[in-house]
């Protein structure tokens, strides 16, 4: 059975070749495609996947392709983790919205649309080119913006196209863990979009008893929780509720422009440096390319969202390589969920039905979910609270904007989708933000 790596020349790779050969007995996977459009960059990750495999005496076989076609034909699984522009392209999205005076980080205000309208095309190729050649394939998109661009690929495959991310399932996970709850006997209320949602309610099922107030009130065990320090017990409790940690962008806008601003680096320039040193290592044959490629991983998890969590003095990132993976871990358990038809309760981006009230039926929401061999059904959960209800809002309908301006390729829907994002907000800002990143992508050059 054939899995398909869009994007298999990216970084993070190896994460999910690491969580496969752990457990590919269970999922049937015995072939990795990957897909790349730079051969370069395949070569080298090829390099680390082997690596990865030389003790691993039945690991799935490893073929490389810069043919989209040939890479998802016959495919069972598709997992798209492509980013339009490279790493070059995270930095102009970054600059572009500093100048301006706006937030410019990749998935979130600013920088966030520009990465959809370049995206959403392409997403929309991928998806017609996966339902030509493997109409039967279940697509699990790690893409960002993970929900914009999974909505974007729903109206061409349906429910065949799951969204993911690790960063409420981080969240969960540690909740869970400070309060010593049973992951598997406790549901948990999280709705929002992606990088925009809340916990707020932790039941077990023998109680039914919600247990996050008794964790709001203690401040020493929100002390260590990362979210804790990163929004503070007194913002927590006004909420009732914890947030995903890209909601910190939302709530201390200026804050967080100030910090990006001073730092002497974006993300995205910390990044592509960092990656040209590592590809530059993975290229020299006298080193193991598995232990170049683990060290600058280890350093790239260690200084994420590093402006922020200095912001509130939050301290070091919580990095534990025992614990469950990242992405690549809620990848992998979708993929032995459908395979294998073994139900499993994530929180995934899906077709909202009714979970989410304040959205119609189609939206993409991240939302608890039961996965099993057909598909991924939203659980129930009790409704979003009021506090969420506008920005959930506001952020759909900036979303819904990027669909239109791409089907259309039209500037106006473009500039209307870039001033209704709550971080951007003024029509003649978002004007000269659409403008700005359509000199700097020749991408956007067909918005007209």
């Amino acid at each position: 059975m054939r899995l398909t790596i869009l994007g298999g020349g990216g970084f993070r790779v190896p994460l999910v070749y690491r969580a496969l050969l752990a457990d590919h007995r269970r999922t049937g996977i015995t072939e990795v495609a990957l897909h790349d459009v730079d051969g370069g960059r395949l070569s080298a990750i090829g390099r680390v996947l082997a690596a990865q495999a030389r003790d691993v005496p039945d690991a799935p076989a490893v073929v490389t392709t810069t043919d989209l076609g040939e890479a998802v034909a016959g495919a069972a699984f598709v997992f798209c983790a492509v980013r339009v522009g490279g790493l070059a392209g995270r930095v102009l999205d970054e600059r572009v919205a500093l100048r301006t005076g706006v937030l410019g980080q990749e998935t979130v205000g600013a920088g966030g649309i520009s990465y959809g309208l370049r995206t959403v095309p392409v997403a929309r190729r991928i998806a017609e080119t996966v339902a030509r050649r493997a109409p039967e394939a279940w697509v699990i998109n790690f893409t960002n913006p993970a929900g914009l661009v999974t909505e974007a690929m729903a109206g061409l495959l349906g429910d065949r196209v799951i969204g993911i991310c690790d960063s409420p399932s981080g969240l969960v996970d540690r909740v869970l863990r400070a309060l010593g709850a049973d992951p598997a006997t406790t549901d948990v209320d999280y709705a929002g979009l992606n990088h925009l949602g809340w916990l707020y309610g932790v039941r077990p099922e023998a109680t039914g008893e919600d247990l996050l107030p008794g964790l709001l009130a203690d401040e020493a065990l929100l002390g260590t929780l990362e979210e804790g320090r990163l929004f503070g017990a007194g913002r927590l409790r006004e909420l009732g509720a914890i947030p995903n940690e890209y909601l910190h962008y939302y709530y201390d806008p200026a804050g967080t422009l100030a910090a990006i601003r001073d730092a002497p680096q974006t993300r995205g320039e910390f990044l592509l440096e960092q990656q040209h040193r590592c590809y530059d290592s993975l290229g020299d044959r006298t080193r193991d390319p598995l232990d170049a490629w683990l060290g600058a991983w280890r350093e790239r998890e260690a200084t994420y969202m590093a402006e922020n969590r200095e912001l509130a003095g939050a301290g070091e990132r919580e990095h534990d390589e025992s614990r469950p993976a990242g992405y690549e871990g809620v990848a992998l358990a979708v993929m032995r969920a459908l395979a294998a038809d073994e139900p499993a309760r994530l929180i995934l981006n899906v077709r909202n039905r009714g979970t989410v009230g304040v959205l119609d039926d189609d939206a993409i929401v991240e939302v608890p979910c039961t996965v099993d061999a057909a598909g991924a059904v939203p659980r129930k959960i009790l409704t979003l609270p009021d506090h969420g209800v506008g920005l959930v809002r506001a952020v759909k309908s900036a979303e819904r904007g990027v669909l239109e301006a791409a089907a259309a390729g039209s500037r106006a829907a473009a500039i209307r989708a870039m001033a209704a994002h709550p971080l951007v907000g003024e029509v003649d800002v978002a004007t000269r933000l659409v403008d700005a990143y359509r000199d700097a992508f020749p991408d956007l050059n067909y918005l007209r």
